[in-house]
């Protein structure tokens, strides 16, 4: 009874593993490398969001504990600094957003990498065999349209949190100069 239902256990928790294998197999090399963009992908996403939460709060009352020690803020020096304060917080805000921008279209490049190597999967099958396998056009055609869907879908997600993040940072960079008034 107790091997039962440990073989059953494990049985269970290894089954969703499988599916993921299966996943991987299904859609080709492409796939892997489709993963390890998301992956980069979704590490500067979340990255930015710790900045966000944790980082830009500490850098914005470091920036505006100097502004406010300093006694003169009329001047044409006192700008400047000024204005090298907005511009240090406004370089920290954007600072991951061009590489995030550039892994969202990388993702369905890839896919549609995975799409022409499993149609040429296809072609190839059709070619060897004489006649047309279907097991061998239905792996090509698999791998073309798991990859293509794959790429898109981490497309679609990156996209969505790239234009948030876009907007954050515009409305970030607009509030600046409002905190670092001169007096």
């Amino acid at each position: 009874m107790a091997v039962s239902l440990s073989a059953a256990l494990s049985a269970g928790l290894a089954a969703p593993f499988e599916s993921v294998d299966d996943f991987f197999h299904l859609g080709g090399w492409v796939l892997k490398w489709i993963l390890l963009a998301a992956l980069g992908m979704w590490t500067l996403i979340l990255e930015r969001y710790w900045y966000f939460a944790r980082i830009h709060p500490a850098e914005l009352r470091q920036r505006l504990g100097q502004w406010t020690q300093r006694r003169e803020r009329r001047s044409w020096h006192a700008r400047r600094i000024r204005e090298q304060l907005i511009s240090e917080l406004k370089v920290g805000l954007s600072m991951t957003l061009p590489l995030i921008r550039v892994m969202v279209p990388l993702a369905p490049l890839l896919g549609l990498l995975g799409t022409v190597t499993g149609m040429l999967e296809v072609f190839d099958a059709m070619t060897s065999a004489g006649q047309s396998d279907v097991r061998a056009m239905a792996y090509g055609v698999s791998h073309a349209m798991i990859s293509t869907l794959a790429g898109l879908v981490v497309s679609l997600l990156g996209l969505f949190f790239s234009v948030q993040l876009t907007s954050r940072v515009r409305a970030e960079s607009e509030r600046l100069p409002d905190l670092l008034l001169p007096d």
